[in-house]
C-alpha cells in the first residue's frame, strides 16, 4: 500500500499546481476536503458518488490512512488525494479561495476544559479555512459533543466571514441531503449521545 500511498499523496515541499485541479488526473468541477477522515468511509462515499469533484482527505494516524488507502484503491477512484500530516500545513499550502467545502466530521472533542485550546476549531485554523475557501462555498461540521457544537458556533458567531446557514432546529438535528453516517455518529447513537450537523457559508 506504500505505493499507492505515494501516488496519491499531496507533496507539500512543492508548490500547488495551477490550476489546483491539476492535481487530479482526471479533470474535476471543483475540489472539497475532509479533514481528520477516520478510516475514510465518508470520503469515499462522497467521492463515489461525485466523481466530477476532486477530493482531498487529510487523515494523521497510520492505520486510518492504511485502511483508505486500500479502501480506494480497491474502488479505483482517481479524484482522491491524501494527506497524512497536520491540516493546517495543508491549508496553508493550498491557494486563496480554491475549495469549494471544508468538512471537519467527528474531530476530536478534547472534553476537558485545560485541553479545549487544542480542539481544531480555533481562531488560527479558522482563518486558514477561510482563506482556503471561495465566497460562497461551506464549512461543515458534525459532532455529538454538546460544548464542542456550543464551542463552534460561538466561534464562528464571532467571524464576519461566516454566516451559519440554518433556519430551523431540523437544520442542525437532522444528517445532510445524501450522508451516509460514520462509525463515529454510530457510536455516538450507541452510548446515547445526538449528534448535530452545523453548515456555515463563506460570505
Amino acid at each position: 500500500m506504500a505505493g499507492v500511498y505515494r501516488q496519491l499523496a499531496v507533496d507539500l515541499a512543492t508548490p500547488p499546481p495551477a490550476p489546483l485541479a491539476t492535481l487530479f488526473p482526471a479533470p474535476v468541477d471543483d475540489i472539497r476536503l475532509e479533514i481528520g477522515f477516520g478510516g475514510g468511509e465518508h470520503l469515499i462515499h462522497e467521492a463515489s458518488a461525485a466523481p466530477a469533484t476532486g477530493f482531498i482527505g487529510v487523515e494523521p494516524f497510520i492505520e486510518a490512512m492504511a485502511k483508505a488507502v486500500a479502501a480506494i484503491d480497491l474502488a479505483g477512484l482517481t479524484n482522491i488525494r491524501l494527506h497524512d500530516g497536520d491540516a493546517a500545513d495543508l491549508l496553508d499550502w493550498l491557494p486563496p479561495a480554491s475549495l469549494a467545502r471544508v468538512d471537519l466530521l467527528y474531530p476530536d472533542p478534547w472534553p476537558k476544559r485545560r485541553h479545549w485550546k487544542r480542539r481544531f476549531v480555533n481562531p488560527d485554523n479558522l482563518d486558514r479555512i477561510a482563506r482556503a475557501l471561495a465566497p460562497g462555498a461551506l464549512f461543515r461540521f458534525a459532532s455529538d459533543i454538546d460544548t464542542y457544537v456550543d464551542w463552534t458556533l460561538r466561534h464562528l458567531a464571532a467571524r464576519p466571514d461566516f454566516v451559519w446557514t440554518a433556519e430551523r432546529a431540523d437544520d442542525w438535528r437532522k444528517p445532510w441531503a445524501g450522508w451516509p453516517g460514520t462509525r463515529y455518529e454510530a457510536k455516538a447513537y450507541r452510548e446515547g449521545r445526538t449528534p448535530a450537523y452545523l453548515v456555515f457559508r463563506k460570505r
